[in-house]
């Protein structure tokens, strides 16, 4: 069984979307005889999220955090006690592809690492965009998007899951993962969409990058040197 983990804080213009196609990769996962459950953790969510959640996810969890690695650590133990072999990871204002769930099921690794890509640039300009698309990655590429994660439960278990932290908690359990020396598929497909909002709920994730990469390209100083690492 596959467990599917998504943190949400105040997500609910998105988060219809991203549950929608993760169910589709889930019926996807089925056809092929594997069976999933969905984890959605609303942490401090006083919008619409919770309605939406409970109408598409199996598991929902409250928890008032306001921490994005207490938010996937409590969501992966929920999967875990659900039986979960498998515990894949993405963001609320992610859509993922029909196969991603079986690609990861099937990447021959104990540890899958996604790239994410973004189909609406709203108003970045377009050397904003040229510049995020300077480096084509390639299989083996180094970056670790919490948006395209996912790790056996074996591998899960033996470097402590994720730990609390408002960013990076995705970064941290990669490391973990390679000073064990797990097997990392770094892999380019299956691509995720993810947003290019300026309102980034996780600091120093990719909302950020996003915005330093622009500020760097402007001769602005970054107000927070660092941010962005969860791209490795």
């Amino acid at each position: 069984m596959m467990g599917i983990v998504i943190p949400a804080h105040n997500e609910e213009q998105r988060l219809l979307a991203c549950l929608q196609s993760v169910r589709s990769s889930m019926r996807h996962l089925a056809s092929h005889g594997i069976a999933s459950v969905l984890v959605v953790v609303l942490d401090a969510c006083n919008d619409g999220s919770a309605r939406i959640a409970r109408a598409h996810a199996d598991q929902v969890l409250d928890i008032d955090a306001c921490d994005v690695g207490q938010a996937r650590r409590a969501g992966a133990q929920r999967a875990l006690e659900c039986g979960a072999d498998w515990i894949a990871c993405t963001d609320a204002d992610t859509r993922v592809p029909e196969d991603w769930l079986h690609a990861q099921w099937t990447c021959g690794a104990e540890v899958f690492c996604g790239i994410v890509r973004v189909d609406d640039w709203g108003d970045y300009a377009p050397e904003v965009v040229r510049a995020f698309h300077a480096t084509v990655p390639r299989d083996g590429h180094p970056h670790v998007h919490g948006a395209n994660l996912g790790l056996s439960r074996q591998a899960y278990l033996q470097v402590d899951g994720f730990l609390p932290g408002k960013a990076h908690e995705d970064v941290s359990l990669v490391r973990r993962c390679e000073q064990a020396g797990l097997g990392i598929a770094r892999r380019i497909a299956p691509c995720v969409v993810t947003s290019a909002r300026r309102d980034p709920r996780a600091r120093e994730g990719f909302g950020d990058f996003l915005l330093n990469l622009e500020r760097g390209l402007q001769g602005v100083p970054d107000p927070q040197r660092g941010a962005g690492a969860g791209l490795g």
